[in-house]
């Protein structure tokens, strides 16, 4: 069997079984995971974490927008539901943290949350390109909506249907 004859049928089998769907979803849960954990983490120790904040320079309204941020937008890369929204949100979260708390580069942790950041924000920003994929609320709601237009159309066609279909009657006077 010929080397290509073999990439057609990894082919076939990778869209069988929707690879890049299945991708895209762990993916997403992976990615999501460290926004979900530190919102929760946050809500959870929320005085200790608001006075460590306000430390830093950022203030309550800030500090709460974060954590709506965190949990709001990691929900929604995980559950696939208004995705692109989700990781543009997070991926500009990211580029803001990046350049504002992490930009001491003489210290190597500093540095690696700076690179892991940047990291983070491009694969946030890749997502919101290519989109959640088949299993996802995203494409739930999108067989939905189409359904529904398809219904609409049904019946605008089946009333424009009957009303060709009345008989005109006139008498002659």
């Amino acid at each position: 069997m010929l080397l290509t004859d073999h990439t057609a049928k990894l082919h076939t089998l990778a869209a069988k079984y929707h690879l890049k769907d299945v991708t895209l979803l762990a993916g997403r849960l992976l990615m999501s995971f460290i926004f979900l954990h530190e919102g929760v983490t946050l809500a959870i120790h929320f005085d200790g974490a608001a006075k460590a904040m306000a430390a830093q320079g950022v203030g309550l309204p800030l500090f709460i927008a974060t954590i709506a941020l965190q949990l709001g937008a990691g929900l929604s890369v995980a559950t696939g539901l208004l995705t692109r929204l989700g990781g543009i949100g997070l991926g500009l979260f990211c580029l803001a943290t990046a350049t504002l708390f992490h930009t001491n580069f003489a210290s190597q942790s500093e540095l690696l949350n700076f690179e892991k950041d940047l990291a983070i924000s491009g694969g946030m920003f890749v997502l919101a390109a290519v989109g959640a994929g088949r299993f996802s609320l995203d494409w739930l709601v999108a067989c939905y909506l189409q359904q529904r237009q398809r219904d609409k159309d049904m019946v605008a066609a089946l009333l424009a249907a009957e009303n060709d279909m009345t008989l005109k009657v006139t008498l002659p006077v």
